[in-house]
């Protein structure tokens, strides 16, 4: 047989099969990104609702409990994914996040809608880490900053689908239905990930079960990581000592920041913008423009981070949240306003995907989920508090424009952290990274080639 031939027939079996695990995770987070927006939609509809009596200051705290499951969820996978494995943690977060995303529609009270809220953050929390480690792990090295950010546009989707319902069902409907439209993970992905979702090969490794892992690694055309290495890899206490403690730490900062934007802005910028003058209908739209713009900058950003690294493009986007989220509040005509919006979008959503894309690149496959784990759940404190924020701007007698301005100072600490980050400090990391080299000549050995690079070193 022509080894080019044979190169080009193993390069697309490769490229289908990874295809299929970013499909699937996508799907997963779409569900992931529903609930992050679904609760700014309602937060109006929730301070309208004479029964609860709700005020910001309340609205904004009952926002922040499911960041607060989100936090030790994404914790608890980072412990648990050594130990059960990536599938397990799926599937168990899926069915409890979408049960008790049905059972939040039907709450009598606002403790209550608090408590399932907080419940079913902990199914939440688990996916997340779970499936950027599961995405990156699939992907080819050339492509895994765009297949994440691929895979994570599923949030931004998830994001439009709640503003596109909450624009046909509110205010007319219940904020009910909004999370009953929850249940519908049970009968769609759930089934797909219990089919076609495979394990963790470096799980598979580490649990000595060397002959699945292989066959799994064969495949899906991955390479399979060395069955030893010279330290305790896959640990959450391994992360923590040692040279990669300090730039965990800044990316922890990074995290904590972007996530803040994230939630406090998805949260709170219909609410901000109808303060600012601007219709309720025009304000939901907002939202819709936020996460078409996550999704059209973050995949761009990412061909660009898998080509210069992830480092610059990350800083340079952070850049983009200070400066778009100033702006909004210059009182821009409506036109104006959305464009930038579409700016703050990836500045906001597109920045957190390249900060979990660098995290998954930067640590090693072994310890990929537990450093993702660490950095999302210590970061969901950034998630829990900027609801809160928001709310007590709302709740307090400053301008609508000191929203815009907290904002941004946060925006400019995370571009901080990551610009102190020392890539060199990835190159150990990379050492259980083995990448598979197909030969591309015919007088090559049609042999592949195992080797191993720094990922991030570069940058």
């Amino acid at each position: 047989m022509n080894p080019l031939a044979a190169s080009s027939s193993t390069a697309s079996r490769a490229r289908r099969s990874s295809s299929t695990v970013v499909a699937l995770c996508f799907v997963i987070i779409v569900f992931d990104g529903y609930d992050l927006v679904v609760y700014g939609t309602t937060v109006p509809s929730l301070l309208a609702y004479q029964q609860w009596e709700l005020t910001p200051g309340q609205v904004g705290t009952i926002g922040s409990y499911a960041l607060v499951g989100m936090l030790l969820g994404a914790l608890l996978s980072g412990w648990l994914a050594p130990r059960v494995g990536a599938r397990a943690i799926v599937l168990t977060s899926l069915v409890s996040f979408s049960v008790l995303m049905g059972l939040t529609a039907l709450a009598p009270n606002p403790e209550i809608f608090g408590l399932l809220r907080f419940l079913g953050g902990l199914g939440l929390g688990g996916v997340v880490p779970t499936v950027i480690a599961l995405t990156v792990e699939y992907s080819p090295p050339a492509r895994r900053q765009f297949n994440n950010a691929l895979m994570y546009s599923g949030y931004s989707v998830g994001g439009v689908l709640a503003a596109l319902a909450a624009i046909a069902l509110l205010p007319d409907a219940s904020f009910r239905v909004m999370y009953a439209i929850g249940l519908l993970p049970l009968v769609t992905i759930v089934p797909l990930a219990w089919r076609y979702l495979p394990e963790s090969v470096a799980f598979l490794v580490g649990k000595g079960r060397a002959d699945e892992a292989k066959a799994l690694a064969d495949r899906f055309g991955i390479a399979t990581p060395p069955e030893k290495t010279p330290d305790a890899r896959g640990s959450m206490a391994s992360l923590v000592t040692g040279p990669r403690a300090l730039p965990l730490l800044l990316l922890v900062i990074a995290s904590f920041c972007g996530l803040l934007l994230v939630y406090g802005v998805n949260t709170w910028l219909p609410n901000i913008m109808r303060q600012a003058g601007y219709s309720l209908g025009s304000s939901l739209s907002f939202l819709l423009v936020l996460n078409i713009g996550a999704i059209a900058g973050a995949l761009t950003a990412s061909r660009v981070a898998d080509r210069f690294g992830s480092k610059p493009v990350t800083v340079v986007s952070f850049l983009l949240a200070v400066l778009a989220i100033l702006a909004l509040g210059l009182g821009l005509p409506l036109y104006g306003a959305m464009i930038v919006v579409a700016v703050a979008g990836l500045g906001t959503v597109g920045t957190q995907i390249l900060v979990n894309g660098y995290v998954a690149t930067f640590f090693g496959a072994r310890d990929r989920t537990s450093a993702l784990g660490l950095s999302l759940g210590l970061g969901r404190v950034g998630a829990i508090f900027g609801p809160i924020l928001g709310g007590w701007i709302a709740s307090s007698t400053l301008g609508v424009e000191w929203n815009f301005y907290t904002f941004a100072v946060f925006a400019g600490i995370g571009c901080i952290a990551v610009s102190l980050v020392n890539n060199k400090r990835s190159a150990t990391d990379a050492q259980d990274e083995p990448r598979v080299d197909h030969p591309t000549s015919a007088h090559q050995s049609t042999t592949p080639r195992v080797v191993t690079e720094p990922k991030e070193a570069h940058s």
